[in-house]
C-alpha cells in the first residue's frame, strides 16, 4: 500500500508562484517609495540641461576638429542680423518654448506666455518664479558667433542659429548671470558654479562644432581645460 504524502502548505512553499508575486510587488513598492522620497529631497529646478549634450569622448573629438583662427574686429555686427525670437507654432516663440522646456510646473495661457512656474538656473544655482527674471542665454553668444564665422552666413542661417532648439545652444538662466556672461567666450567667462563648467564647455564645443564655427587659441585652450574636468 502506498503511504500518503504529507500535505505541503502553500503559504510556506518556496516554490509557490504566489509568494514570488507578492515579493516582487513588495520590492516594486519599496523602490517606488524610495524614488518618491528622493524626488522630495531634490531642489525645485529645471528637469534637464538642453538637448543633445554628447559624451566627453565625442566632444573631445569635436574640439580636436574645430579650426583655430584669430578673431578679427567685430565690424558690422548687430543682433538684428540674427532674427529672434521667431514663431514656433501654437502661438509660441522660441523664448516661450525654452521657458516651457526648462521650467518646472509651467502653466501657460493661450498666448503661450507662462502664467506660473519655476526655473532653476544651471549656471548660478538660483531659482526664479517670475518669467521676466529669466533670460534665454545663447550659449555661444551671437556676437561671438559673428566673430567665429557667422559674419559670412546668410540671414536665414543666422536666424536658425539664434533659434536652435535641436542642440544645446539655448538655456534658461537668471537675467543676472546672463548679463554677466554677455558676449564673452569660454576663455573670458564660465558659470560661477564650478560644478557646471564641464557641461558648459561641452555645450560650447558641441555648438561650435555643429555650426562649423572657429575658435581662437585662447578659447580652444580654455575649452580643453574645462573639458578635462568632465567625468562623463
Amino acid at each position: 500500500m502506498m503511504q500518503a504524502q504529507p500535505a505541503t502548505s502553500s503559504s510556506t512553499s518556496l516554490g509557490n508562484p504566489l509568494r514570488g508575486t507578492h515579493l516582487r510587488v513588495a520590492l516594486v513598492a519599496a523602490a517606488t517609495a524610495l524614488l518618491v522620497l528622493a524626488s522630495l529631497a531634490l531642489p525645485n529646478r529645471a528637469y534637464a540641461y538642453p538637448p543633445d549634450i554628447p559624451s566627453k569622448s565625442q566632444v573631445q573629438s569635436e574640439l580636436n576638429a574645430i579650426t583655430v583662427r584669430a578673431e578679427g574686429p567685430r565690424t558690422g555686427y548687430s543682433r538684428s542680423l540674427f532674427p529672434h525670437w521667431i514663431s514656433q507654432g501654437n502661438n509660441c516663440n522660441t523664448r516661450e518654448v525654452v521657458l516651457k522646456r526648462d521650467g518646472r510646473n509651467v502653466v501657460v495661457g493661450s498666448d503661450c506666455y507662462p502664467d506660473s512656474g519655476s526655473w532653476y538656473s544651471e549656471f548660478d544655482g538660483q531659482t526664479r518664479t517670475v518669467p521676466s527674471q529669466i533670460s534665454i542665454d545663447h550659449v555661444v553668444a551671437l556676437a561671438e558667433a559673428w566673430d567665429s564665422g557667422a559674419s559670412s552666413w546668410s540671414t536665414s542661417r543666422r536666424q536658425a542659429f539664434a533659434n536652435d532648439l535641436s542642440g544645446p545652444q539655448l538655456i534658461a538662466v537668471t537675467t543676472e548671470v546672463n548679463s554677466s556672461k554677455s558676449d564673452k567666450d569660454i576663455a573670458q567667462w564660465v558659470p560661477p558654479l564650478s560644478s557646471k563648467r564641464c557641461a558648459f564647455a561641452k555645450m560650447v564645443i558641441h555648438t561650435k562644432y555643429r555650426w562649423g564655427l572657429t575658435m581662437d587659441s585662447a578659447e580652444k585652450s580654455a575649452a580643453q581645460t574645462y573639458l578635462n574636468q568632465c567625468s562623463y
